[in-house]
């Protein structure tokens, strides 16, 4: 049976390649960019009408997201996806060398957004059947990997699983799975040309991971594959 999914920074990356995968699956997709109009996403639409919607959001806008989250009321989403993401500057991030500018506006998108998000849209995902929050977080976000370097960005995702954990814990009386996933390394614009993965891999080993899981996986941090990380 098609369901319906909710996809943030969709129109790149590992956001448009779930969003392709799900439509050719069958499913139908909210395909939520900053413009979704435009390039693959204006593409995807016109090619599969009806199933793929576009919706005007940036996730570091409270207004953004309360006019998203009015023009959804009472629409039902069963899988909502925090894909959105910044890495933040490839260098100045480091113990001596830190752009504390930066790593504000990384906390936004990767803090902050996806439990504004989260919350925007909770009464969508209530109502749907699936009841699947997924934040794509990082490896780089465990601390028990013993990390060193680019430090907002893997601060972010470690302060990121904490808050869904925390959220996940508060919904547990109510059924909604809360699941976080490293992507893999992947060959986007922001993983680069020589990481490990294209992203239509990583795209349906999640797909076919979040749809394995339940309220018994709620608060897990695993691979894209199913395999447990390290928090």
């Amino acid at each position: 049976m098609a369901q319906t999914w909710m996809i943030t920074g969709a129109g790149r990356g590992i956001g448009l390649a779930l969003t392709m995968e799900l439509l050719r699956r069958g499913d139908r997709v909210i395909a939520a960019a900053r413009n979704p109009w435009g390039g693959a996403l204006a593409e995807l639409a016109a090619a599969y009408p009806g199933a793929c919607t576009g919706l005007e959001l940036d996730v570091t806008s409270e207004a953004s997201v309360a006019a998203a989250k009015a023009s959804l009321a009472g629409r039902p989403i069963d899988v909502l996806v925090n894909n959105a993401g910044l890495l933040g500057p490839r260098g100045h991030q480091s113990a001596e060398d830190m752009d504390f500018d930066a790593w504000r506006n990384v906390f936004e998108v990767n803090v902050y957004a996806p439990l504004r998000v989260a919350q925007g849209f909770l009464p969508n995902v209530e109502a749907g059947s699936g009841r699947k929050i997924v934040t794509i977080s990082s490896r780089m976000g465990s601390i028990g990997s013993n990390p060193s370097g680019m430090i907002a960005y893997r601060s972010s995702k470690a302060a990121a699983n904490m808050t869904m954990v925390a959220f996940g814990n508060e919904l547990r009386a109510r059924e909604i799975a809360i699941l976080l996933f490293h992507p893999g390394w992947v060959r986007t614009e922001m993983g680069g040309e020589g990481a490990d993965i294209a992203a239509g891999e990583s795209a349906a080993g999640l797909i076919g991971t979040i749809d394995a899981s339940g309220m018994a996986q709620s608060n897990s941090f695993r691979d894209w594959r199913g395999q447990a990380i390290p928090w």
